[in-house]
């Protein structure tokens, strides 16, 4: 069985944040693979479902993003999932916008949703990281992840996160370069090769 974690704060007013690209990429590959309804478990949302042959526990904490780790520590728990058999899909500030990058282990580099998936579970899962750009600044990294995608943005996130749909077999198989591949393939055919940060020219 594979746990698919979605990073994002809980709520409508969080919905749209730059913050929240994790959960919706989770939630457009539980669409596209037809998995069961929402439930309120693990002190998140859970839905179940098939991919490539392989079980699968799509799971959005809503503890909000600081806390992301008690709710992945209690599903990995109950279901006895191995540390290596979880995704998490999250922003990343140092990725360009609509790029995406596979890794396994590693630090938090800053992120509070993978610090406390770390302290709860142990740093050895694997990360689906999300470029959403860096706004230039480190004091304006508060406010730029917390504000909602600009309406110039929102083409190429539903781009990204339809990518990763159609592409979700190859992460359910661990095939990680041949995600990476097929999703710049898709951005690229999309017209989304080489987004510009924010308030570039």
């Amino acid at each position: 069985m594979l746990l698919f974690v979605g990073l994002g704060n809980p709520g409508r007013a969080y919905a749209k944040n730059r913050h929240n690209i994790g959960f919706m990429a989770v939630e457009a590959i539980a669409d596209a693979n037809r998995f069961s309804p929402p439930r309120t478990r693990f002190q998140g949302l859970a839905r179940e479902g098939t991919i490539a042959g392989e079980r699968v526990i799509a799971l959005l904490p809503q503890t909000y993003m600081n806390e992301s780790g008690r709710a992945v520590g209690e599903a990995l728990r109950f279901h006895k999932i191995a540390v290596g058999d979880v995704v998490v899909f999250h922003d990343e500030l140092d990725l360009p916008p609509a790029k995406c990058r596979v890794k396994t282990g590693g630090g938090a580099a800053g992120h509070n949703g993978l610090r406390s998936i770390g302290a709860h579970i142990g740093a050895e899962f694997k990360r689906v990281r999300l470029g959403i750009g860096h706004p230039g600044d480190k004091a304006l990294v508060h406010s730029y992840v917390l504000n909602d995608f600009a309406k110039s943005e929102e083409p190429w996130v539903r781009a990204l996160c339809d990518a990763l749909a159609d592409n979700a077999a190859l992460i359910a198989e661990g095939d990680d370069a041949g995600l990476q591949n097929k999703v710049h393939l898709a951005m690229e055919a999309a017209g989304f090769g080489a987004q510009k940060r924010v308030g570039e020219a």
